[in-house]
């Protein structure tokens, strides 16, 4: 392992911060290393593997469409993006969609629509406000409507345009909205954040501000959507229809496509000649995608995300209530955080990886939870008694 790390370091940009482990083979719930260790996946590659690891059905279309045809441009239909795009639709408050490789891309995708749409509309509004807190990308447009200023440092200027509320904070929206603004982007769960849930009615009441001023509701799904939270879209638990959403991650349970989705009305001002994607939807990515919603719908997995994250939550309730270390667990469906009270975090996600279990750390001292949505509830238990064991290491500098 000493030894590929050495020959990455020569070719790659030092950009992550990679653990030393180099992986080969995914099934389901599990991954396994070079040396042929498993290990029990609590990241699905950062909420992207909804269905797991190869899951036999995406597997099987990405062969057959590989087999068939895998990129022509978009200047041509194709059979997996039209019946993708019909699938998305039917089961969405939207329109029509715009396909792209990535959810930063979806997210610039959804910045120029709002602009462009308030000006061919007449009304010239160009600010777009968001949360603090916030992450919608690392592409300039997606930087910019981030509201973490630790994302930005070493690349200011940003696009001008962007301003920040408290998510949550309603007064706080109505006092920055006016006439120049175009469009409200939130995320329903701030997931790169620490996982905070949108408050209950918050999410309606944004709603309503952007009617009483002319200005899209914009909701940035890429962590959210395709089952995670308990419904398809997060969006259906504040029972609010947006104008706009972005996809990606889950998508394509691990295949790069990026989705914006709109009303007919606010999409139609994307003309030709106006935003476009070499690679977006093409016949790979899309096949893969299809198979993976059509699996999504047909095993009704966002009704079972909600019914294991309810358990998922009890149990890390109770890990709370034994514990110094944890300071508060957060939860919606299998997107969940235990919020601990000590830096230096890192060294947990270390001590799970070598018990056999892979978390993500995120804000420096937040475990976030994103199985798969088919993980079983004993798998839940044993990675659950392993951190039990790391917690209790914990708890003396905790109090």
């Amino acid at each position: 392992m000493e030894d590929y790390i050495k020959r990455a370091e020569k070719v790659l940009t030092p950009n992550y911060r990679r653990q030393p482990v180099l992986l080969v083979r995914g099934s389901g719930s599990r991954l396994w290393d070079s040396a042929g260790k498993e290990y029990l996946d609590f990241g699905a590659g950062i909420a992207s593997s909804n269905l797991g690891h190869s899951h036999p059905k995406v597997v099987a279309a990405i062969k057959d469409q590989a087999d068939k045809l895998i990129h022509v441009s978009n200047l041509y239909y194709t059979e997996p993006q039209l019946e993708l795009a019909e699938l998305l639709v039917k089961n969405s408050a939207l329109d029509q969609v715009f396909f792209c490789n990535s959810g930063t891309e979806a997210n610039e995708a959804a910045l120029k629509l709002a602009r462009k749409y308030s000006r061919d509309k007449g009304k010239g509004g160009y600010e777009i406000i968001s949360a603090r807190n916030s992450f919608h990308g690392r592409t300039f447009g997606g930087l910019s409507a981030t509201g973490q200023d630790k994302f930005w440092k070493g690349f200011e200027p940003l696009l001008p345009g962007f301003k920040f509320v408290d998510f949550g904070n309603l007064e706080q929206l109505k006092a920055l909205v006016s006439k120049d603004t175009c469009a409200v982007l939130l995320e329903v769960v701030q997931g790169e954040g620490g996982v905070w849930p949108a408050p209950p009615g918050y999410l309606a009441g944004v709603r309503k501000i952007c009617d009483e001023n002319g200005a899209l509701l914009m909701l940035d799904e890429v962590q959210t959507g395709m089952g995670r939270l308990g419904k398809l879209f997060g969006y259906e638990w504040a029972g609010v229809q947006p104008d706009v959403i972005t996809l990606a991650k889950a998508l394509g349970n691990g295949v790069p496509i990026g989705a914006m989705l709109a009303r007919k009305d606010v999409a139609e001002v994307l003309q030709p000649g106006t935003h476009a994607s070499t690679f977006g939807g093409n016949p790979l990515a899309t096949a893969a995608a299809l198979a993976t919603l059509s699996v999504i719908l047909q095993e009704k997995l966002p009704a079972r995300a909600e019914k294991v994250g309810r358990y998922f939550a009890e149990k890390l309730d109770q890990l709370k209530e034994s514990h110094a270390a944890v300071k508060e667990i957060r939860a919606v469906g299998l997107m969940l955080a235990a919020e601990l009270k000590v830096a230096k975090c890192e060294r947990v996600i270390d001590r799970m990886r070598e018990q056999g279990f892979i978390l993500n750390l995120t804000q420096g001292n937040v475990l976030r939870f994103l199985p798969a949505l088919i993980i079983e509830e004993k798998e839940i238990d044993r990675m659950l008694s392993a951190l039990d064991r790391e917690l209790k290491v914990l708890d003396p500098e905790a109090k």
